[in-house]
């Protein structure tokens, strides 16, 4: 409890800007915003491992909106719902009157009437996934304040086409425990690097999501990626821009054993390319199957090109000391395990295992402290009331 008595004093000297605000994407938050998740994810996790419920609601709805399949981040929004004492329905869209042509702005009124939270990942669709977002934003703005919300509830982003938070945020949380404090990140290199898959068209938003939070805080990022493996260039902008600012160093590679050479953090995970992500979206959009089986068959055979980016032995002995930390957002594609080829060796991954459910553990906790900064304004008291109760 003295480690939780030292966070909540750090965090009551924080010059928050997170109550009554949506959390959408990581680079629109400050940079004591950013520590004060930190912290209150942290605060959280200890009062869970002592056995201290933090049960803040008597009543409410946390409504989760999924529009791809999930597994860590849908039971980490219902595990912080739950804890936190709120309800969680699940929009179905099919079920509801969305098939009937009811329009984003009508729902989103419809299912916060007593709402606290609403959830939502939107991936699938570059250029869609954070616009429907803040459209939904500006609904529930909208009818808050004509009146027909008592309450407005705030919006977190559980993976867009742009960003992917709370898996970000979680994955902070992993390297702070890890070195011991988001000080000691200066200076540590991290490889995002791209690892091929046997499937297409996974989403940018983690690679992204990392490259946008992790410049922020002095950490050498290298970004490994065959030609034509790009991701926004907005984003790559914008981390280069954050690193200089930081005090960091951010480059962008052509090769894994580049990247993971004196790494401290290696993030092996595939991706689709840019291009292909942008020819993808019209295709969904007017569900042309043919069109989009086409494309799956010209992407497969590209990535079957880069076989060798594969996280094994012989590039892990690169990384500082051969004792690289090895991240993953799981499901890692796991070779001779889940696929014949993959992101990662099956010896590697054995190896790291547990480490990668850790770094997943955290992401209930991120998720429930967007909750708390963005529904209360005395976060540090309220942590302080329920470590004392």
């Amino acid at each position: 409890m003295n480690t939780l008595k030292n966070q909540l004093e750090t965090l009551q000297s924080l010059q928050l800007n997170s109550h009554g605000r949506d959390f959408l994407l990581t680079w629109e938050k400050s940079a004591d915003d950013i520590r004060a998740l930190t912290l209150v994810a942290e605060c959280l996790s200890e009062l869970h491992r002592a056995g201290k419920p933090f049960r803040v609601y008597d009543t409410g709805l946390a409504i989760s909106i999924f529009r791809d399949n999930s597994t860590r981040t849908r039971f980490s929004f219902a595990s912080a719902a739950n804890a936190l004492g709120l309800g969680l329905v699940d929009l179905d869209e099919e079920k509801s009157q969305i098939a009937h042509g009811e329009t984003v702005r009508e729902t989103a009124n419809m299912i916060s009437f007593m709402a606290e939270v609403i959830g939502i990942r939107d991936d699938m669709y570059l250029g869609e996934g954070n616009k429907y977002m803040r459209e939904v934003s500006a609904a529930v703005q909208e009818g808050f304040e004509l009146g027909v919300l008592h309450r407005r509830p705030s919006i977190i982003n559980l993976q867009c086409d742009i960003d992917h938070p709370t898996q970000a945020m979680a994955d902070l949380v992993h390297l702070k425990q890890h070195f011991g404090s988001l000080e000691a990140l200066r200076g540590k290199k991290i490889a995002m690097s791209w690892a091929y898959s046997p499937s297409y068209g996974k989403p940018l938003s983690v690679p992204q999501g990392i490259i946008g939070l992790m410049t922020r805080f002095g950490m050498n990022v290298t970004l490994a990626h065959p030609e034509g493996y790009d991701l926004i260039p907005d984003v790559v902008t914008l981390a280069r821009e954050q690193s200089a600012d930081s005090g960091g160093r951010f480059e962008v590679v052509s090769s894994m054993e580049d990247a993971f050479r004196d790494a401290d953090v290696v993030y092996p995970k595939s991706w689709a390319p840019y291009s292909v992500m942008q020819r993808r979206t019209p295709l969904l959009r007017q569900g042309d199957r043919a069109g989009l089986k086409a494309l799956e068959q010209e992407c497969l055979a590209n990535n079957a090109r880069f076989k060798d980016w594969e996280c094994d032995e012989k590039k892990m002995r690169l990384t500082r000391q051969g004792a690289a930390l090895y991240m993953h957002c799981l499901p890692a594609d796991i070779s001779g395990v889940s696929c014949a080829q993959g992101e990662v060796a099956a010896g590697v991954f054995e190896k790291h295992r547990i480490a990668t459910y850790r770094e997943a553990s955290f992401k209930p906790f991120v998720i429930a402290a967007m909750i708390l900064l963005s529904r209360v304004k005395d976060v540090a008291g309220l942590l302080r009331k329920l470590a004392r109760d």
